[in-house]
């Protein structure tokens, strides 16, 4: 947001990777000069030439007055260098408003570049006494529609939507963006399936957007089939344990995916929490009740007494 004799007079946003920053959007946005002006800004400016210009320079050439700054950048490309690079050029600098509140809107971003993986939320729909489907398998639809379109918005706002092989036999699923206008950009879908179960006929694969299928099969006539009707393979080494956390590192360095939602059953839901890959966990409880032989939300085999449960906030 920039600002001059105390009125906004310019606005931007970073809208997905490779696009301009938010600071360069905000000065093309300007009308009149920057002399003067103060810059507010969550994350440090950057200083280096990645897929964009280093918005230091930006700023320094529009001849900006000073740079407030939210939080200070964790990528050690930035960290420092870009509040430096301004306060060498006059430009007045200041670090840490509202900072707890930026942390929050960066914390997939600030998650990657810390932690080597994108910050997951895991989405699911229960019954009042914690069933998500029916012995048979059968879940649609749990909860009514104000709850399905608040989904919509938790889709919107991530840069993956991960679930397994066995959501995908089971309710063969779309995982796209529906209501909401994201423009061209559907979010990436990410199929976690080892043995290559993957129907050509999948509706994710006739939908717009990339569908990302991480598996360990190496059969050439399996991969020809499913590429050709519209998946991308990524062939993993890593089995057993490693396997679910080699996927996220795999998002977070080829991808750039910052946040993952899981939309998945029991197995997978419970394996990422067991691991300590889920960050936040989102519920939708309808008062319903789907009775003893109804499937549970998670899969926790190793917790066996009181001492072994997992405590959230």
């Amino acid at each position: 947001v920039i600002v001059r004799d105390n009125r906004i007079v310019s606005e931007g946003w970073h809208e997905f990777s490779g696009a301009a920053h938010a600071e360069i959007n905000a000065l093309e946005n300007l009308t009149g000069s920057a002399a003067r002006a103060t810059c507010y800004v969550t994350l440090e400016p950057c200083n280096h030439i990645g897929r964009t210009g280093p918005c230091t320079e930006a700023l320094i050439d529009a001849e900006i007055a000073s740079v407030i700054v939210a939080v200070s950048d964790p990528n050690p490309l930035v960290a420092g260098q870009g509040l430096a690079r301004l306060a060498e050029a006059g430009i007045e600098t200041q670090v840490g408003l509202m900072q707890d509140e930026a942390v929050r809107l960066n914390q997939g971003f600030i998650m990657r570049v810390v932690e080597k993986r994108p910050y997951v939320r895991c989405k699911l729909a229960m019954s009042l006494d914690g069933k998500t489907a029916t012995a048979s398998g059968e879940s649609k639809w749990i909860t009514e529609a104000a709850a399905r379109s608040d989904v919509q918005k938790l889709r919107a706002k991530s840069s993956a939507i991960l679930t397994g092989i066995g959501t995908v036999l089971a309710d063969d699923p779309g995982l796209n963006v529906r209501e909401i206008d994201i423009g061209k950009r559907q979010v990436l879908r990410v199929v976690l399936d080892r043995e290559l179960r993957m129907p050509v006929s999948a509706k994710m694969l006739a939908l717009p957007g990339r569908t990302l299928v991480f598996t360990f099969n190496t059969n050439e006539v399996s991969k020809k089939e499913i590429c050709a009707a519209g998946a991308e393979l990524v062939v993993m080494e890593e089995e057993g344990q490693n396997f679910l956390s080699a996927v996220l590192r795999n998002l977070a360095e080829h991808e750039e995916i910052n946040e993952i939602l899981l939309e998945a059953g029991a197995e997978l839901s419970g394996a990422m929490l067991e691991q300590g890959l889920v960050d936040e966990i989102i519920l939708y409880q309808a008062p319903t009740l789907m009775g003893d032989s109804g499937r549970g939300l998670f899969h926790l085999p190793s917790i066996k007494t009181m001492k072994d449960k997992l405590n959230l906030e």
